[in-house]
Formats: C-alpha cells, structure tokens, sequence
C-alpha cells in the first residue's frame, strides 16, 4: 500500500510570515498539532507545532503576536512521498520519533500521514506498533 491510498490531502497549512499568534489559534481551531509551513508556490519549509510554540515562543518570552512562524517553525524537515510504501512511511516516523509526516511531490505539499492513518489499516498495525514504541522509547530515556 502507498501513502498516497491513506494520505490526508487536505491539509491546513500556514505561512512563514503569519505571526505565532496566527498559528496558535489555527492549531486550536482545527483542534491539531502541527501546521506545515509553506511558501506561496506551496514548497514545504518547514512544521510548527504547539510545542513549538511553548518552547520556542512563550517559555522565551517571545510576543506571539510580533514573533512569525518562521522564527519558531521546525526547518530540518523529513518528508515523504506520495508512491513510498507505507511501512517505509512508518519506519521513517518511528526512527524520527514523528507522528506526522508531511507528503510533498516536487517539494510541494500535497498531502500528510499520521500514525493514526496508519493505524487504520489492518496489514499496517504491527508496524503502527513498532512506531510508537520507537517514538515512545525517548521518552522513557529522558
């Protein structure tokens, strides 16, 4: 099975230039944790997620309102695609400790996979559980 049977394609997505402040209620309104932030042509730079935002905005005593995503955001991206194999797709948030994994064909956004979409297909659930012990794994160390 590919990514792109189980991906997300519509997706919200934020600007570099729109301020923390925009982002925060974004991720609030939609009620999710990660943004992809894309430029105007739709070329993936970068996530923020509401981690981002705490660590990174408030715990710095940053001004949401005056702070811009791209000041925040994430910008060492893993991406994939849209024809990898789902178990790859797996196996790459797993080693990253990711839960969302942002899809891009040509480097532009076209889609996202959540281990939740992953969790949903049958012949996946061994490696949905392989995921999060990995992505849970760091926790337990730290």
């Amino acid at each position: 099975m590919k990514v792109k049977d189980i991906m997300s394609e519509s997706v919200i997505r934020i600007s570099p230039e729109e301020s923390v402040a925009v982002a925060a209620r974004t991720l609030a309104h939609y009620n999710i944790g990660a943004l992809p932030v894309c430029s105007t042509d739709g070329r993936i730079c970068g996530m923020v997620t509401d981690r981002d935002i705490v660590t990174r905005c408030i715990a710095s005593e940053k001004a949401p309102e005056k702070t811009s995503v791209r000041e925040i955001m994430t910008g060492r991206l893993v991406v994939g695609t849209p024809d990898m194999e789902v178990a790859a797709a797996a196996e790459v948030m797993g080693r990253e400790q990711i839960r969302r994994l942002p899809v891009a064909n040509g480097g532009k956004l076209c889609g996202m996979v959540s281990l939740g979409d992953i969790s949903e297909q049958r012949e996946e659930w061994r490696k949905t559980a392989e995921t999060l012990a990995n992505i849970s794994s760091s926790v337990s160390k730290k």
